[in-house]
């Protein structure tokens, strides 16, 4: 499969990284040479010195027959219009990052077709709709939807209170098959584990389960069910004003900024909403706004250091629920280390989402499991296929790989090793990043 990606920033870089483990011919196109060759040393991929929006650069890299053309710039409509010309010049579908809400709209669709944009990524709304995932599911440091729906896809970082604490995968403490230990992050390392690991305090846990059995998880995790009303925001940053205008109405919303006639346009643009012109970072302000009343505490400035730091003061005021805008890569592991509650990133979330579609376009229906060293699909099963042989516990699949649940005639269960996979079935695999396309071999 032949893609490429227009624009070396964070996400085109991250992209490339993704993708540079997997089988596919991928062209990365910047005009920093510097960049360029900073990649080009690490990742398995060719690249290209040129403009993204050039016809000739575009044709000299062969785009006519190009199966994906990704085009993730920081600038919307060097995007838009790069995404147009590979249309035209034979690119089979593009995708383009965009910056604005508008271009999303219901009436607008058919003209952005028209155009040749394929799908677009728009990092703000997907960041705001993770940030009200985790505000509903707030015991959770991740919630995943699979299959519709009917399976569900949970991390949840484990302290002291849960009885898994040192238990061995094979020894857990439960009767009953209601759940699947995937993954396992600890620290900087990212476990598919085996009946031998254990678990320990401070893990960050992925469980793949059915809707029936949330409490289950949520009981033996030790975490508790909290219903979140009153959100105070520091920063009044694209993601808190999309977060805003996509759910007013189901929080009161207090959103702190420091810039004053930034405080102005958000009162008129958000009039649901409380504004407060303050800096957000002084905790006399945190105090004169009563932050000890509030559910959650979102920092969503554009400053990572900031963000975390001033969860870490939220949570000295008992807020229960924090979550951290952590924007610097290189941030994102030490950031979730620390007690600072959920840490988004909307450069990974429009990557995975971007992935999604790739791996949708090469026929099969996948999520990247975001954050966790780790991905996770759903694959259909071909007749013939050898993961088919046996039941699981015979099949010797290959380390860092496990199947945690699959569908059957519209029905999800979760997958044990007496499971006998039938063609047909849509089955959850779990593997370490950039191999998925690996075990491909052992569904087709």
């Amino acid at each position: 499969m032949k893609i490429v990606i227009a624009g070396a920033g964070e996400v085109g870089s991250h992209l490339a990284k993704m993708l540079s483990n997997e089988d596919q011919d991928i062209i990365l196109i910047d005009n920093n040479q510097e960049q360029l060759d900073l990649i080009d040393s690490k990742y398995n991929l060719m690249t290209w010195n040129g403009s993204t929006s050039s016809f000739q650069t575009l044709r000299d890299v062969g785009i006519t027959g190009t199966d994906l053309y990704i085009a993730v710039t920081p600038y919307e409509t060097r995007n838009l219009t790069s995404c147009a010309i590979a249309k035209k010049l034979g690119a089979k579908k593009t995708v383009a990052r965009i910056d604005s809400s508008e271009f999303l709209r219901d009436d607008n669709g058919d003209i952005v077709k028209s155009l040749g944009i394929d799908f677009l990524i728009y990092p703000e709304n997907l960041a705001a709709e993770e940030v009200n995932r985790s505000l509903l599911h707030n015991w959770a440091r991740y919630w995943g939807e699979l299959h519709d729906g009917k399976l569900l896809l949970i991390g949840v970082k484990l302290h002291d209170e849960s009885p898994l604490i040192d238990c061995k995968i094979k020894d857990l403490p439960v009767t009953t098959h209601d759940f699947h230990v995937a993954a396992i992050k600890r620290k900087n390392e990212t476990i598919i584990p085996r009946g031998n690991d254990e678990i320990k305090r401070d893990d960050i846990v992925y469980f793949i389960t059915t809707p029936p059995f949330i409490k289950t998880v949520r009981d033996i995790c030790g975490k508790k069910k909290r219903t979140i009303r009153r959100v105070l925001i520091m920063g009044g940053s694209r993601i808190t004003m999309r977060f805003a205008r996509l759910f007013h109405d189901d929080f009161h919303l207090k959103i702190i900024d420091i810039d004053r006639e930034h405080c102005e346009a958000m009162a008129t643009a958000l009039p649901d909403c409380e504004i407060v012109h303050g800096d957000g970072r002084d905790v006399e302000v945190l105090k004169e706004n009563n932050i000890y009343q509030f559910d959650a505490f979102m920092a969503l400035t554009d400053s990572s250091e900031t963000n975390i730091l001033s969860c870490l003061t939220a949570k000295e005021f008992g807020v229960p629920k924090t979550i951290a805008d952590v924007e610097n890569l290189q941030f994102l592991s030490q950031a979730e280390n620390l007690n600072i509650g959920t840490v988004i990133n909307k450069k990974l979330l429009a990557s995975s989402h971007i992935f999604k579609i790739l791996l949708d376009t090469d026929e099969s229906s996948a999520k990247c499991l975001v954050l966790a060293g780790a991905e996770v699909a759903e694959m259909q099963v071909r007749p013939g296929a050898k993961i088919t042989k046996a039941p699981v516990k015979d099949l010797r699949l290959p380390e860092g790989m496990t199947i945690a649940a699959m569908a059957r005639d519209g029905l999800c269960e979760l997958v044990g090793g007496n499971t006998h996979i039938r063609p047909g079935d849509f089955v959850v695999v779990f593997c370490v990043s950039g191999t998925i396309h690996k075990i491909e071999k052992w569904f087709l």
